[in-house]
């Protein structure tokens, strides 16, 4: 009886622990089990070398969401277009600027939100009118040794 006891209370310990290893790696790994509260928006960029499915969104310097996909533009085959999940209760005015950033001399690339002075916000399967697309270092390095620098 003691033995069975045991393995009762060893058997519980063990699924109480592996449902807390379970619960942590989803939250450290920022998974969602249920797409989350969040709402999308689409931007479209001439350039978005570097950018990365997952980078992050800011306003202000703080997190605001993620790069949710990355894709040509339905409409014309020369731009990208890049789906944004940012989060509910975050407000973001209709007349915000994007710009793809890096964070550092050669760090990751993000999506930075300059908010703008309208009234109206950003709604679910809105569109980011105004964007500034990724500084190409490379093709500017290129364009100053070759003398085009305009």
């Amino acid at each position: 009886m003691n033995s069975t006891k045991l393995e009762l209370t060893v058997g519980i310990f063990m699924l109480i622990g592996i449902l807390c290893l379970g619960y942590l790696s989803i939250k450290l790994g920022k998974m969602e089990l249920m797409g989350g509260n969040y709402y999308r928006v689409a931007a479209q960029f001439d350039s978005v070398s570097g950018l990365k499915q997952g980078a992050r969104i800011e306003v202000a310097g703080v997190e605001v969401g993620a790069v949710e996909r990355i894709a040509l533009a339905k409409e014309s085959n020369d731009r990208a277009e890049v789906t944004l999940k940012i989060k509910d209760g975050v407000s973001i005015p209709d007349d915000v600027i994007a710009s793809v950033r890096t964070s550092g001399i050669i760090g990751d690339k993000f999506i930075m939100l300059k908010p703008g002075g309208s009234d109206r916000l950003l709604k679910d399967g809105s569109k980011i009118r105004e964007t500034e697309s990724a500084i190409d270092i490379e093709e500017l390095v290129s364009k100053f040794i070759h003398g085009n620098v305009d």
